[in-house]
């Protein structure tokens, strides 16, 4: 069981090792396209961070078929990316906003583009309710509700790109691999963001195969398991770069990576979900789906009613999340 436990965390590091080479290529080839900050926040850092819980999903649905738990895995850990950010990451940034503006370095009032967030979140409503729907649909309505997702999230991208937006001067690290600073060539901006790639793939297959052995020796369903494990291991960290963000005053930055992982992960993996596994979901993913809802409404509503957006709504995620967690316990 010991050596069980030592497999999952070093899978877990061989992951964020891989999504860490692949979002600093993100970041640069965002960078270097001089793309707007609607479209690197909310597509290309937010698909960036979405890799590892969606190639674990991938991976643990592939090898279901073959290993017992495998399917529940996967989709927990489709469902479970979308609850972990409307709830705890949404509540971690309204955390660190309140942190800086009592140390001085900025103010509780946000800077964000209410257009921006707003479309995120009701795409948000719309794919991850119709994914909860079709669990309750015969099985040859899935795929084409599997495909009406994906023309969706192309739509989302679309609409993403065309606001445009002013262009990006976030200061990023330097590429990993050309370290000697400086204007990297895009070849190997492409290269590094490969073999990232990469690294995900073996981190998410070592990483499926342990929480499998994890669930049989301990019980806990598999299910439950991934929905709680694999978002706050492989997504959170990455989710802590919107505090960064925050700290500098880019709000839309900062939100809209965490809204745009949200669209991503309610269209494209329960499109995944419903094309390969049966997608029958049970009392406590269908409880999940109502409480990422209900979080980010919180967001939505403030936004919408008010005209701004304060980091004490933000702040109510984390409620949802441990009253979720409690219950699903």
């Amino acid at each position: 069981m010991l050596l069980t436990w030592t497999l999952l965390i070093a899978s877990l590091v061989v992951i964020l090792a891989g999504c860490d080479l692949f979002t600093n290529g993100v970041e640069w080839a965002g960078k270097k396209l001089k793309l707007g900050e609607g479209a690197v926040g909310s597509v290309l850092a937010a698909v960036g961070t979405c890799l590892p819980e969606t190639l674990i999903a991938i991976l643990a649905i592939i090898f279901g078929k073959k290993t017992h738990g495998g399917e529940a895995i996967g989709i927990g850990a489709i469902l479970g990316a979308p609850l972990m950010l409307s709830t705890l990451a949404f509540c971690i940034t309204g955390i660190a906003v309140l942190a800086f503006s009592r140390s001085g370095r900025r103010t509780t009032q946000m800077t964000v583009n209410h257009r921006i967030l707003g479309r995120d979140l009701r795409y948000f409503f719309i794919v991850f309710t119709l994914a909860a729907i079709a669990s309750y649909l015969p099985r040859i309505t899935h795929y084409f509700i599997a495909a009406f997702l994906v023309i969706l999230y192309g739509l989302y991208i679309k609409q993403t790109f065309a606001e445009g937006g002013e262009d990006t001067d976030e200061d990023i690290s330097p590429l990993h691999f050309f370290r000697r600073g400086g204007e990297p060539p895009l070849w190997l901006v492409y290269g590094q963001s490969v073999a990232g790639l990469g690294v995900l793939v073996y981190g998410a297959h070592l990483f499926v195969g342990q929480l499998n052995a994890v669930a049989i020796a301990t019980g806990i369903p598999a299910l439950v398991l991934s929905l709680i494990i694999t978002p706050i291991a492989t997504e959170l960290p990455e989710k802590f770069n919107s505090i960064l963000w925050v700290r500098r005053g880019k709000d839309t930055l900062a939100l809209g990576n965490i809204s745009g992982a949200m669209v991503f992960q309610s269209s494209i993996s329960p499109a995944i979900g419903m094309i390969f596994t049966t997608w029958q979901l049970d009392t406590r993913a269908i409880a999940c789906v109502v409480v990422a809802i209900m979080s980010s409404a919180t967001v939505w509503a403030e936004m919408m009613w008010k005209k701004r957006l304060s980091p004490y709504s933000l702040l109510v995620g984390g409620l949802f999340y441990v009253v979720y967690l409690f219950w699903v316990l």
